[in-house]
């Protein structure tokens, strides 16, 4: 329930730079209830701001919000839902409930971590981010507060603590050389779609080294 708390507040964040790229607050809080993935809600408002094709916009969006399927097949053997609650319980598949999840030593912790995080960190961030967006409009001009750079701050907050392994930190190093250098050339929210090789990038390098690595070995 601690981690739904703390990350739930984060949706203030995203109500004001939704606005500040701008959507209405009926736009912004339907992609927080719909969508529901923090990463991918910031990327598609982000390009959005930037001028960027709102498809491009959706499509990084889309790739980045990919990690939750992987995460799903995870957590469905690990929490062995019924059949009838899954379509639901996907919903609530992101970063934070399958850390919790995982991190439970019984399926039935498991399961009571999954649901709490999810329960207290979809209210919150729902709310939060409808009273982001309603202040956004009631301080009129968010980039004139310098409000825009919410949304990467937090996204970045939420990141730098899960890169633990020289994997990790290699693609997310990778990630931003290719957004940020990419980013003066290319129309806003291609960048994003770019970055998204590095992690492919990474594993190939990694298993050309493994490889090379035996074949030393059989010498």
């Amino acid at each position: 329930m601690g981690v739904g708390v703390a990350v739930g507040l984060s949706g203030f964040a995203f109500g004001v730079t939704g606005a500040g790229a701008g959507l209405d607050v009926l736009q912004i809080c339907a992609l927080s209830l719909l969508v529901f993935t923090g990463a991918s809600q910031f990327a598609l408002v982000g390009a959005l701001a930037a001028g960027g094709n709102p498809f491009t916009a959706a499509a990084g969006a889309f790739f980045l919000g990919t990690r939750n399927a992987f995460y799903g097949l995870r957590l469905s053997q690990l929490l062995a839902l019924p059949r009838s609650v899954r379509p639901f319980a996907a919903h609530w598949v992101i970063d934070e409930t399958t850390a919790v999840a995982l991190a439970q030593p019984t399926r039935r912790a498991a399961r009571l971590g999954f649901t709490a995080t999810g329960l207290t960190l979809y209210v919150l961030w729902n709310l939060t981010t409808l009273l982001g967006a309603l202040g956004a409009e009631a301080i009129g001009d968010t980039n004139a507060w310098g409000l825009d750079a919410a949304g990467p701050a937090v996204f970045l907050a939420l990141l730098a603590p899960m890169l633990r392994t020289t994997t990790e930190r290699a693609v997310a190093g990778i990630a931003v050389v290719l957004g940020l250098g990419l980013l003066p050339v290319l129309p806003a929210g291609v960048p994003v779609l770019v970055a998204a090789l590095a992690a492919p990038a990474v594993l190939w390098w990694q298993g050309r080294t493994i490889m090379n690595k035996r074949k030393g070995a059989d010498r």
